[in-house]
C-alpha cells in the first residue's frame, strides 16, 4: 500500500541532489537473506537531503523493509541512500512506483535514470520492463540465476578446484567479501 505523505519533502526539494542511477542488489541486506531481500541504492548529494530522502521512503511505502543512508560520506561529499524491499513479483512495480513519485522531489524524468543490476553488471535505462528483466523474483529464482556463480567465483579466485560447497554463513560470507567475491 502507498501512503500519501502530507509533509516533509515538496516538489523540487532534491533538485540536482539525487545522482539518475539506481544499484540494484549492489550491498548485502541487513534485514535478511540476499535471497529474500532486494537492497536498491541512490547516490544523493549530502547528508541532510539523503536523510529527506530516507525519511520520504519509509514513511510512504509500507513495502519498504527498511531504508538507511551510508555510515560515512564518500569522497565528493554524497551518500548511498538504501532501501529494501522483500524479493517477489510485484518488487518491479514497487520500485517504478517510488520512482514516479521520486521524480516529482527531483524534478528529473524518469527517462534520464539509468539501472545497473550488480550481479549481471548490466546497466539499461530504467523502466518497469527492465526492472522485471533484471530483477529475479523470487528466492529460488536468485538461487539458480546466482547462487552458483559465487561459488564458481571463488573457486576462480582461488586458484582451485574444490568438489564441495561451501556453505552460506557469516564467516563464508566474510571470505567472499574479502575476496573481492561479492559486494
Amino acid at each position: 500500500m502507498h501512503n500519501n505523505l502530507t509533509e516533509g519533502l515538496e516538489l523540487g526539494d532534491l533538485k540536482r541532489l539525487v545522482h539518475p542511477e539506481m544499484h540494484i542488489d549492489e550491498f548485502k541486506s541487513k534485514l535478511g537473506d540476499d535471497a529474500d531481500v532486494v537492497v536498491v541504492s541512490f547516490k544523493v548529494g549530502g547528508k541532510e537531503p539523503a536523510e529527506d530522502l530516507v525519511s520520504f521512503i519509509e514513511k510512504g511505502y509500507d513495502w519498504v523493509l527498511d531504508a538507511d543512508l551510508s555510515s560515512g560520506e564518500m569522497d565528493d561529499g554524497s551518500y548511498i541512500v538504501f532501501m529494501e524491499l522483500d524479493r517477489h513479483d510485484s518488487t518491479a512495480e514497487n520500485i517504478m512506483s517510488i520512482m514516479e513519485d521520486l521524480m516529482s522531489v527531483t524534478e528529473q524524468q524518469i527517462e534520464d535514470w539509468r539501472v545497473r543490476y550488480y550481479k549481471s553488471r548490466r546497466e539499461e535505462r530504467l523502466s518497469l520492463e527492465s526492472l522485471q528483466e533484471m530483477i529475479p523474483t523470487s528466492p529460488e529464482a536468485y538461487e539458480r540465476e546466482y547462487g552458483e556463480k559465487v561459488i564458481e567465483s571463488l573457486q576462480v579466485a582461488a586458484g582451485q578446484t574444490v568438489a564441495t560447497r561451501a556453505p552460506k554463513n557469516d564467516y563464508t560470507e566474510t571470505l567472499r567479501n574479502l575476496a573481492g567475491i561479492i559486494r
